[in-house]
């Protein structure tokens, strides 16, 4: 991927190396809030709750954040220079619809990190949280991406930025909150359904970005494009199933199919209208 030209953005707080505060929420509506938040934008709220995120009362507690290692400074460069090119994307975008974008803020974090939609560990992996407008993501994640998940690559990297800035924009177009309101009287399985449709509009988004950011600036290179689809289909929820359980669920899936997620993202891709990533009214995922 050519980035190393681009254009830094102004939109990154880089908390690595923060000590962070574990809020107690008390239990109750906090808790209801945030699982509610998590199965919206993608997180799997048991992850969340295993991993103590939510505390049930008592004393919070905090943590010192790992420090930065020396080779993830370039990576933080990078990771600039990708947020830069979606927020010149979706500003064109949006100005053709006649509206203004609203850019969101990247946070840098090592370990764990307090949002507005409360504590999470680095083991979450990337989110978006609507309650702050704020992309966060561990460095260490990109890690786990090439060699737990075998998927290297530059561009697949960014594939994961823009798939959460995805997120961004569907909460800016109220994509989200139509979302939310279907899944209010919804049980588990058809909330799960439309976390599905929610996280491959965020792939065909992302395809979206990519295409218009080549087509403006040229930012691709032999074999980016497979490193971005090798990413989407080895984050797909059946292969993530069977890695950790040995076993499929598809009742279960939050995130869809490896071979739904490549089908979207390449569906962005190619066609590079927002019109083709309407997932909520395909018969066919």
């Amino acid at each position: 991927m050519r980035w190393r030209g681009g254009r830094r953005s102004g939109h990154v707080e880089d908390r690595r190396g923060m000590r962070v505060s574990r809020r107690a929420t008390g239990g109750g509506l906090g808790v209801i809030v945030v699982v509610l938040v998590a199965l919206y934008f993608g997180v799997d709220p048991s992850i969340i709750l295993n991993q103590g995120a939510l505390t049930g009362g008592g004393t919070a507690g905090s943590n010192l954040s790992p420090s930065p290692t020396p080779g993830e400074d370039q990576l933080a460069d990078f990771v600039s220079v990708v947020l830069a090119d979606t927020e010149d994307t979706w500003g064109e975008l949006f100005q053709d619809m006649g509206r203004a974008y609203q850019e969101p803020t990247l946070v840098l974090f090592s370990g764990a990190v307090q949002s507005a939609c409360g504590f999470a560990q680095a083991a979450v992996g990337p989110f978006y949280c609507p309650a702050d407008k704020k992309v966060y993501i561990d460095l260490g994640f990109y890690r786990d991406l090439k060699e737990r998940y075998r998927a290297p690559g530059d561009f697949a990297q960014a594939y994961v930025i823009a798939h959460e800035v995805g997120h961004h924009v569907q909460n800016l177009l109220g994509i989200a909150g139509q979302v939310r309101k279907a899944q209010r009287d919804a049980g588990k399985i058809d909330t799960n359904r439309l976390s599905v449709r929610m996280e491959l509009q965020a792939d065909c988004l992302a395809g979206v970005w990519a295409n218009h950011a080549d087509r403006a600036r040229k930012i691709l290179e032999q074999g980016d494009m497979e490193e971005a689809l090798n990413a989407a289909s080895s984050i797909g929820d059946d292969r993530m199933q069977r890695r950790a359980e040995g076993y499929v669920t598809p009742d279960s899936f939050t995130h869809g199919s490896s071979a739904q997620r490549v089908r979207w993202f390449r569906r962005g891709a190619e066609a590079g209208e927002l019109s083709r990533c309407d997932t909520f009214d395909a018969q066919d995922l």
